[in-house]
């Protein structure tokens, strides 16, 4: 089953390897990864995606714990929350067919035309995963895809639980 982590940590050298040393070791796969800092520089909040059942779950949520630079840990995907990604794609529209093609799909999708030259065009677009992957399947069918680059999902829970220090 597909779990979202959060997790409050130092803004420190050495933590985000930590915390990965914790999921390298049991042999578990990170599907996404996003840090950055948040609004206290001193901390930064990580957001992982892993493949796990419960039991998997429990021992990564008290591993991470364990650990000194992590301050809080919680799963989202236990409760209601929000999540998105943000995806840059650059497609090649080398006909004027395909650059309608690719107009449509942008308007569709709800996605954004960053940059323009005469033989392609660079799309920025959030949203759920499923919806990211939607888009890039569109645009390969009506151009080529020259490069794309996926943040990882960024999610927060919603409502009144947060997770604070």
């Amino acid at each position: 089953m597909r779990r979202i982590f959060s997790v409050l940590m130092e803004n420190a050298p050495g933590s985000l390897s930590r915390i990965m040393g914790v999921f390298s070791q049991r042999g578990y796969n990170v599907d996404s990864l996003c840090v950055a800092p948040t609004s206290d520089q001193s901390l930064s909040r990580l957001t992982i995606i892993t493949e796990a059942d419960d039991k998997v779950t429990e021992q990564i949520t008290k591993q991470v714990n364990k650990l000194i630079d992590v301050l809080r840990v919680a799963e989202l995907t236990t409760s209601a929350h929000v999540e998105r990604e943000l995806m840059l794609i650059k497609v090649a529209t080398l006909t004027e067919v395909a650059r309608a093609e690719v107009k449509r799909n942008v308007d569709i999708f709800r996605a954004r035309i960053l940059d323009v030259t005469s033989q392609h065009y660079t799309i920025e677009i959030t949203g759920t995963s499923d919806k990211l992957s939607a888009f890039s399947d569109v645009m390969g069918q009506c151009a080529e895809i020259t490069e794309s680059a996926r943040t990882g999902v960024c999610g927060l829970s919603r409502g009144d639980r947060a997770l604070r220090p």
